[in-house]
């Protein structure tokens, strides 16, 4: 099934990531509602060819798919069950896409409560960063009944470059986005303290930046995040708290099943203490001030 070029398709959530997959979207043929807690947000996006509500519900009542990329699972409740939530205002057969990173075991249950009220659900977690959102080119890991998915038409493809289709009930897109986060986390927790050991040591920071992504210790995290450092520039593309969040989630999934993640615990506990730090709403990158005795770039020496 294609979805025809005049669905009208919702987005609640314009942040890094939801700014771009509303303006995929529409630039794919939708005509796109959206909403977001900073009204401001949206009505920049209404200027530009969309359609500005002011609530979850609103958007609900013009379009029958909607896409929902907020922070967690507390949010995505608020989104449809809270005051002028989505939920009452979706006619049956509707479609919720559900894009955050959330325990599985949630997503899993928030397929069963849509479906009591004649709802579809996509598990359909996202990965890529804002650059690629922005482009369509991002990552969706995806999940449930064929019934989601005859809905979505080609809705996930106007927003990713990589749809992943990991299952006809929801739950393993979850999952595998919280092995991703796993990854992730211990990759910018690792490339920090490997930035941090070369500072300590008395290596240029640049020098390091150039010899680690020319070499096999290079990792996509350590290019990216360690570039932040470089430039002394921590405005929040993903904060640390996200990875105390997404790193937490990880471990509660492996602790239900009493699976031992040394690495993942030991990150975790680096974005908790940068957090308790005073860098929570940092970029991730700056858990690399959690350790001492060193000058970072940018910084008083």
């Amino acid at each position: 099934m294609t979805t025809p070029a005049s669905l009208h398709i919702g987005v609640i959530g314009l942040g890094a990531m939801g700014r771009g997959m509303a303006a995929s979207l529409r630039r794919a043929g939708h005509l796109v509602h959206v909403c977001d807690v900073r009204p401001e947000a949206a009505q920049a996006f209404a200027a530009e060819g969309g359609v500005a509500c002011a609530s979850p519900a609103e958007v609900a009542a013009h379009c029958e798919v909607l896409v929902s990329v907020v922070v967690n699972a507390a949010q995505t409740e608020a989104v449809l069950f809270g005051d002028g939530g989505a939920a009452a205002a979706m006619r049956p057969g509707s479609l919720f896409i559900m894009c955050s990173t959330v325990d599985p075991n949630w997503s899993v249950a928030l397929e069963a409560r849509l479906a009591d009220l004649g709802l579809l659900y996509l598990d359909a977690p996202i990965s890529g960063g804002a650059a690629k959102a922005a482009s369509g080119e991002m990552t969706m890991m995806t999940a449930g009944t064929p019934a989601a998915y005859a809905k979505a038409g080609d809705a996930l493809e106007a927003m990713a470059a990589k749809v992943y289709r990991l299952g006809d009930r929801a739950g393993n897109g979850s999952k595998v986005k919280i092995i991703n986060q796993l990854l992730a986390g211990v990759h910018i927790a690792a490339a920090a303290e490997a930035m941090a050991l070369g500072l300590r040591e008395g290596v240029k920071a640049e020098d390091i930046y150039e010899v680690i992504t020319h070499s096999a210790g290079n990792s996509w995290m350590f290019e990216n995040r360690m570039a932040h450092v470089l430039a002394a520039d921590y405005t929040p593309l993903s904060a640390v708290d996200i990875f105390v969040k997404d790193l937490g989630l990880v471990l509660d999934t492996a602790r239900a099943s009493k699976f031992p993640l040394p690495l993942s615990a030991t990150a975790h506990q680096m974005f908790m203490q940068a957090s308790t730090a005073g860098y929570g709403r940092e970029d991730d990158s700056a858990v690399i001030k959690i350790f001492p005795g060193i000058t970072l770039p940018g910084s008083p020496a």
